[in-house]
């Protein structure tokens, strides 16, 4: 058998592992200099910036089987990147990728399997110094090769191709997403005009208070602001069991924030059209401290460009020298034809986000968002795909079983009953609780011998069904 991962950043590490745990060896392929992802701000692909931190904390995001030596709470981009690194090193991970090697074409082959193209990655993306743990990491290939996989596990991450938005006029100053923003000195006397308040565009506003002539924020909607840190702990560690039900976290959690942050629309911001955690929620209050200080100020979307002056849809203008676009990201998996991942609008839809329905040989693990997944839950998705390989190879039967149970509908609904906001970045967005208990059920599922029937709720054996839909998410 044989296994080829695209990517070496958290989620290409986690199948990496995973697949190692079963004794499957797979080949690595990655465009950076190496691992870490965008978590290494030397990488030309990151799109970290300098001030950048976790926003979950430490202890709920490390992978379980490898906690972060760090003591720190919350690990800036440097301690994060040097935790992969030596979780790689830890595992002998790091030797099974060749770096500075960009996939450029996935390809069905003939009799099955898949035709894998890569190439070095283009001089923009080389860099400049590679760091001594990896300098004598498998470097690229001279010239663009082709090789035949079995399977090929994606995981080169959701946080790279930058969603940019477009505005009617044209502005005279600069625009530019914050995929290109690193360091707060890039701001330095200049009036800027943040887009977008989500953690990126929250923390990049803290940043320019210390360093811009003046700093607006525009928005279409409105936030809930969580603290890092609620009684004393941080916020993501005060429920670790089972989750409340929904309706029960939903309340209680909206009313503690008002407790300790008060009601973001004294400040600006719109009342939110939903209700918190149906879209991601802002891990940053230092931005509303700015906010009550006149640090900055609220403006609501932008209606058009005028030379250096910017339009608001309330009537009100500003004029600025930088407009930073924190509008997000979009999923980019450009090597492969869309139809072989079951792309529809935003979002490949797939079994777990992980699982095409025809079952064709190709895996995406780290195509997942919820608050608290962390780390280990990518490393959860690795370990069901890790199974189904190792399955293939040992009780074909058990992998047939599981093939079954994805082209049979309907999928299980993975939303814990949240209703997501009907945005691209939410397409695929999941509940954790629910999705964990998922990723468990079916890892459980494919490893039962063939003759054993599922237990039922009260411990009989009986038939199993799967809830939802799957579009349910």
């Amino acid at each position: 058998m044989t296994v080829a991962i695209i990517g070496a950043g958290p989620s290409g590490l986690a199948a990496a592992r995973a697949l190692q745990r079963v004794g499957i060896r797979a080949d690595g392929y990655e465009a950076g200099h190496g691992v870490g992802g965008l978590w290494d701000i030397s990488n030309p692909r990151s799109t970290m910036y300098s001030s950048a931190h976790l926003i979950s904390s430490r202890t709920t995001t490390q992978f379980s089987e490898f906690p972060m030596r760090s003591g720190v709470d919350y690990p800036g981009h440097a301690a994060m990147r040097q935790y992969f690194a030596d979780y790689a090193a830890e595992f002998a991970l790091t030797e099974l990728f060749r770096f500075r090697t960009e996939v450029t074409r996935l390809h069905p082959a003939t009799g099955g399997g898949w035709e894998l193209t890569a190439r070095p990655a283009p001089a923009g993306q080389q860099a400049r110094e590679v760091p001594a743990r990896e300098a004598a990491a498998p470097d690229t290939a001279a010239e663009p090769v082709t090789r035949h996989y079995d399977h090929v596990v994606i995981a080169n991450g959701t946080l790279a191709e930058p969603n940019i938005p477009t505005f009617p006029g044209d502005f005279s100053g600069e625009l530019r997403h914050t995929s290109r923003y690193k360091h707060a000195s890039e701001l330095a006397g200049k009036r800027v005009l943040i887009v977008g308040a989500g953690n990126s565009g929250c923390d990049i506003a803290v940043d320019a208070v210390h360093h811009a002539t003046a700093v607006d924020l525009s928005v279409r909607r409105g936030y809930y602001f969580v603290p890092r840190y609620l009684f004393g702990r941080p916020s993501d560690t005060l429920n670790r069991g089972k989750g409340l039900p929904r309706p029960i976290k939903q309340l209680v959690d909206k009313w503690v924030l008002r407790a300790f942050t008060g009601n973001p629309a004294r400040f600006g911001f719109p009342e939110p059209q939903y209700r918190i955690y149906e879209s991601h929620p802002v891990v940053n209050t230092t931005v509303l401290s700015h906010l009550g200080q006149g640090d900055l100020q609220v403006r609501p979307d932008i209606d058009h460009f005028d030379g250096s002056t910017v339009h608001f849809t309330d009537g009100s203008t500003g004029d600025y020298d930088l407009v930073l676009l924190a509008t997000g990201y979009r999923l980019d998996y450009p090597f492969v034809d869309r139809a072989e991942l079951n792309w529809h609008s935003a979002a490949p839809e797939l079994f777990l986000n992980m699982v095409p329905p025809q079952v064709n040989g190709l895996f995406v693990v780290g195509m997942v968002e919820a608050s608290g997944l962390g780390w280990q839950g990518r490393y959860e998705q690795a370990e069901l795909v890790a199974a189904y390989l190792a399955a293939e190879r040992d009780d074909p039967g058990r992998a047939e079983r599981m093939r079954a149970r994805i082209a049979a509908e309907p999928w299980p609904d993975l939303t814990g009953g949240y209703r997501y906001l009907g945005l691209d970045r939410m397409s695929y967005y999941v509940d954790k609780h629910t999705y964990r208990t998922a990723l468990r059920r079916e890892l459980e599922a494919l490893q039962r011998p063939l003759d054993a029937r599922p237990p039922g709720r009260d411990g009989s054996t009986r038939a199993s069904s799967a809830v939802g839909s799957r579009d349910g998410r």
